[in-house]
């Protein structure tokens, strides 16, 4: 029998910070997926509002900087209306932000600025999850310096000694990471061009950054294999939306 390969958007804020090592990691396990810039596609296009699975990627806004970026105000009413209909939804970084201003939550800036290769720990419910295989030893990428309350409806995954929520679960169909797993050492080049001058005004070694991610380059893919074949297998066990395809369709 012939897979039925589902639809896939990757709602993007910068054009390097793409679906990295996730996307080949899509691919074979039958997504189709398409890219939405989110400053400038309509939102609410029944092809994203309607998608098997939106993925929310990360940039270098805030979310509560809706007066200079107001699209925010529309990706935070296309997650709301998603999640409230147990649509599945990944957010990462950014994503994840939104996805806690989505369901209620107060997004704020953090302690310190957390750039760099560090640790997690995993909850009862994390060591239980799809990043069960993260473990207390393996090295995860920071790029963020705000934070946010856990909602009320979500289960807290991950946290660190810097951030309590690193990482939380809504429900079986949204996953919300504040760190980058989907990060190919190869593409952080580019970030580090992209976000030169963050990395200066944090006083981040690129120099050492580049070092770090060399040392970690081969395990980076089996980490993000691991944790996302398992979150992609889990709520394709939810089936194909039964939105009509003419519906789902991008307009061109």
């Amino acid at each position: 029998m012939v897979q039925q390969r589902r639809s896939a958007v990757a709602l993007r804020h910068v054009a390097f910070e793409d679906l990295g090592l996730l996307a080949p990691i899509m691919e074979r396990e039958g997504w189709n997926v398409s890219f939405c810039e989110a400053a400038v596609d309509d939102l609410n296009h029944p092809s994203i509002r309607n998608a098997d699975l939106l993925v929310v990627l990360g940039g270098p806004i805030g979310v509560y900087e809706t007066e200079s970026y107001p699209f925010i105000t529309r990706e935070i009413a296309l997650l709301e209306q998603r999640m409230s209909r147990g649509l599945p939804t990944l957010g990462i970084c950014l994503g994840a932000q939104l996805m806690a201003k989505a369901l209620g939550s107060s997004i704020y800036a953090g302690p310190v600025k957390e750039i760099g290769w560090g640790s997690i720990s995993l909850s009862e419910a994390g060591a239980a999850s799809c990043l069960k295989s993260l473990g207390s030893e393996s090295s995860v990428l920071h790029w963020h310096g705000d934070t946010f309350d856990l909602p009320a409806a979500a289960t807290r995954l991950a946290s660190n000694a810097n951030y309590e929520n690193q990482a939380f679960a809504h429900g079986s169909h949204a996953l919300a990471l504040q760190f980058h797993l989907e990060a190919e050492p190869r593409q952080l080049e580019e970030w580090y061009v992209g976000h030169a001058v963050e990395l200066a005004a944090a006083k981040v070694s690129v120099t050492e950054l580049r070092a770090t991610t060399a040392k970690l380059a081969n395990t980076l893919a089996v980490q993000a294999d691991r944790v996302f074949t398992e979150w992609l297998r889990q709520i394709g066990q939810h089936g194909i939306s039964t939105v009509p395809e003419r519906e789902r369709k991008m307009k061109t």
